[in-house]
C-alpha cells in the first residue's frame, strides 16, 4: 500500500468523484477524513471505508470559510495524529448563460471552488510548514477551466483560478517539499448523467457493464474509479518531484496539459499602434486563433441516444 501511515482530507467525498478519491486513498491506506455538507451522507461514506478494513472520520460543513478549513485540519491531527495529504475536491454548480447568472449563482460557485480551495489549501500548507511534513496537495480542475464552456461563466472562473493558484503554490511550497497539482476528471458524475452525447457510456456504467470503447479510449470519458488511481499516485512518494502540473485522466486516457504558451509573437519597430494593427492583425494571427470549448467527434450509429417515443 503506497500510503500506509498517511492521513489525507477529501473534501466534498461524500458521494461521486470524492468518495471514488477517499477510497482509494483508504485502500492505499490512508486513514482518511470525509467531509459532506450532508452529515448523514458524510457517516455513510465513512462507514464504507470501515467496512473495507480502512481508517476515517467524517467532518460535515461547507467548504470556503476559514472555519470549516481549519476543523477539518483539526480532525486530521486530532483524530490519526497528523496530516500529510489534501484533497480538496468539494463543489457546487449554478449553470446559467450570463445574462441570467445572478450574483448568487456567481458567488456560490467561487466561494465552494475557488475559496474553499484557498482556505483548506492555506491551513494544510500552514500544518505542513510547521511541522515538517513533505506533504501533498491535490486540486480537482475540470476542462471547463481549461477550455471554456456554454453557460458555466462561475465555473470556468473558478477552475481556471484553481490551476493559477496551483502554479502559484508549487513555487511557493517548493522550499517545503510540499507539492501542488491539479487533476482534471473526465467521468460519469451526476452532471453528466443528464447529458444524452454520454447516455449509453452512463447506461453501461449504471449495469455494472464496461463502457464502449468510444467513450473510454476517444473520448476519455470513464468512472470515478478511473480517476481516483491518479490521485492516489500523486499523493505519493512515487511522485516526489510532479509539482505545478494540471494532469488530465478519463477512462483509458492519461493527460499532461500544457500551461498557457504564446503561440505566434510578432514585432514591429516603435510599437503596435491601432491603424497598424487594423492592417495587419489578419494578416499575422488570422489563421493561429485558439478555439474556445470542448469539441467531440460524432458519436458512432450505434451508440447515439434512442429516439424519444412518439406521443
Amino acid at each position: 500500500m503506497i500510503l500506509e501511515g498517511k492521513v489525507a482530507i477529501v473534501t466534498g467525498s461524500g458521494r461521486g468523484l470524492g468518495l471514488a478519491y477517499a477510497q482509494e486513498l483508504a485502500r492505499q491506506g490512508a486513514a482518511v477524513v470525509i467531509n459532506d455538507v450532508d452529515e448523514a451522507v458524510a457517516d455513510e461514506a465513512v462507514a464504507s471505508i470501515v467496512a473495507a478494513g480502512g481508517k476515517a472520520v467524517a467532518v460535515a460543513g461547507a467548504v470556503g470559510s476559514t472555519a470549516t478549513a481549519k476543523e477539518l485540519v483539526s480532525a486530521a491531527v486530532g483524530t490519526f495524529g497528523r496530516l500529510d495529504i489534501l484533497v480538496t475536491n468539494a463543489g457546487v454548480l449554478r449553470d446559467k448563460s450570463l445574462l441570467k447568472m445572478t450574483d448568487e449563482d456567481f458567488d456560490l460557485v467561487i466561494n465552494v471552488h475557488l475559496r474553499g480551495t484557498f482556505t483548506c489549501v492555506r491551513e494544510a500548507f500552514g500544518y505542513f510548514n510547521e511541522n515538517g511534513v513533505a506533504g501533498r496537495i491535490i486540486a480537482i480542475g475540470s476542462p471547463t477551466g481549461q477550455r471554456g464552456n456554454f453557460g458555466q461563466t462561475n465555473y470556468a472562473a473558478a477552475k481556471a483560478g484553481i490551476v493559477g493558484m496551483v502554479r502559484t503554490w508549487a513555487l511557493e511550497m517548493k522550499r517545503s517539499n510540499v507539492t501542488a497539482n491539479v487533476v482534471i476528471p473526465v467521468a460519469a458524475t451526476a452532471m453528466t448523467e443528464t447529458i444524452p452525447f454520454f447516455e449509453r457510456a452512463v447506461q453501461a456504467s449504471a449495469r455494472g457493464e464496461a463502457m464502449p470503447d468510444f467513450f473510454r479510449k476517444d473520448l476519455g470519458f470513464g468512472t470515478a474509479a478511473d480517476v481516483a488511481g491518479l490521485v492516489a499516485f500523486l499523493a505519493s512518494s512515487a511522485a516526489a518531484k510532479i509539482t505545478g502540473q494540471a494532469i488530465g485522466v478519463g477512462g483509458d486516457r492519461l493527460q499532461l496539459w500544457s500551461h498557457p504558451e504564446a503561440v505566434a509573437t510578432e514585432y514591429h519597430d516603435g510599437g503596435w499602434s491601432s491603424e497598424k494593427l487594423v492592417s495587419s492583425f489578419d494578416r499575422l494571427f488570422g489563421d493561429r486563433l485558439q478555439s474556445v470549448g470542448e469539441t467531440f467527434p460524432e458519436l458512432p450509429a450505434e451508440l447515439r441516444p434512442e429516439p424519444a417515443p412518439a406521443k
